[in-house]
């Protein structure tokens, strides 16, 4: 499982090998603190949009920017084991920025799954992924079923609050 955590410059030439066969390469990126159902779901939908699937997965400094300095819960290097040993991920590379941008300018997957919450609204990568060609899937989240639901119902649970 640990093999397929890659890093950008690994990614590339397996990406660049695996079109030049044909494959189709959807990809999608988050920060997978507490991996849960939902997210399974999700990824699992992304997979069926074409042969290869990349996950983008924040580094930690990535999420604490992101959602503040107690995040992540779950530190990168665990959070992409996990990942990877899902079934339906191929490959997990972790970057640093607060948005994909530069990873998916890299890899240029055919297909970038996104969160049906952002359809209809102005992503950063569209641009990217518009420029080069490339498809946005937006895939439906199931609902009530978050990290921050999780951390939330856990601190109620243990502290009353």
């Amino acid at each position: 499982m640990k093999s397929k955590i890659v890093s950008l410059n690994e990614l590339k030439s397996i990406t660049d090998e695996l079109k030049s066969k044909g494959k189709v390469v959807v990809a999608t990126g988050g920060c997978f603190d507490i991996l849960h159902a939902g997210h399974v779901q999700y990824l699992e939908q992304a997979k069926t949009y074409g042969d290869i699937l990349v996950l983008f997965m924040n580094s930690d400094s990535s999420v604490r920017r992101l959602k503040g300095p107690k995040r992540p819960i779950v530190s990168e290097e665990e959070r992409a084991i996990v990942a990877a040993g899902l079934g339906c991920i191929d490959y997990v590379c972790l970057f640093n920025e607060d948005t994909p941008e530069r990873v998916i300018s890299e890899i240029e997957p055919a297909i970038w799954a996104k969160g049906a919450d952002y359809e209809g609204k102005d992503i950063p990568e569209a641009k990217i992924i518009n420029g080069y060609g490339g498809k946005i899937a937006y895939i439906s989240f199931v609902e009530g079923c978050s990290s921050t639901n999780i951390v939330e119902k856990i601190i109620k649970t243990y502290t009353g609050e």
